[in-house]
């Protein structure tokens, strides 16, 4: 399962799951589970690797003239760096695979790692880069996302942080099919 999180509100007996064969010689399992059905019905991709890939393809679209992945700021490796004209760019990707009534939340395990990404990015927007953390939210019908301070307080304090100094929030909402996740058309970097 390519998912760090618990997953503890999507993994549950009788729920309706995908899963693909990679078919990579010498794997331990033979299969990834990537989508989980809730009992609600909405469809959740839970591939840990997928909102960097739909990342990168939301970026190319969005008029960068250099977009580079896995970029050394500071003592962290941020998903992204982005120049236009002049303007240097970074953006960190999370993941949002937790809904409650209509809300995303994240996280669902304590992410000491995503404190030190978002404290970098407070950095870098203090050196003049346009700072981003951008949630992919990898479900139907949730527009936003908020800090799971019941999971890591300490990532919800890192969060305000970060708004206070100018780290740009953006939420990614998505369309979830078995086999696709999409960002949809209207946010813009």
């Amino acid at each position: 399962m390519k998912n760090t999180g618990r997953c503890k509100e999507l993994l549950l007996p009788g729920s309706e799951v995908w899963l693909t064969a990679p078919g990579t010689p010498g794997r331990k399992t033979k299969y990834d589970l990537v989508a989980v059905r809730k009992m609600s019905g909405v469809l959740f991709n839970i591939d840990s690797q997928a909102p960097n890939k739909v990342a990168a393809e939301w970026l190319e679209g969005q008029g960068f003239d250099r977009i580079l992945p896995e970029h050394t700021f500071g003592d962290s490796r941020i998903d992204f760096y982005m120049e236009r004209g002049d303007q240097r760019y970074l953006m960190e990707v999370k993941g949002c695979t937790l809904e409650v009534d209509g809300v995303g939340y994240f996280p669902d395990a304590p992410t000491e790692r995503g404190v030190k990404h978002i404290r970098e990015l407070v950095k870098a927007a203090a050196a003049g880069y346009r700072a981003a953390l951008a949630f992919v939210i990898q479900m139907d019908g949730v527009r936003e996302v908020r800090a799971n301070i019941s999971t890591h307080a300490a990532f919800g304090a890192a969060l305000e942080e970060a708004r206070a100094a100018g780290v740009r929030v953006l939420f990614l909402p998505c369309h979830v099919e078995p086999d696709r996740l999409d960002i949809l058309p209207g946010i813009t970097l």
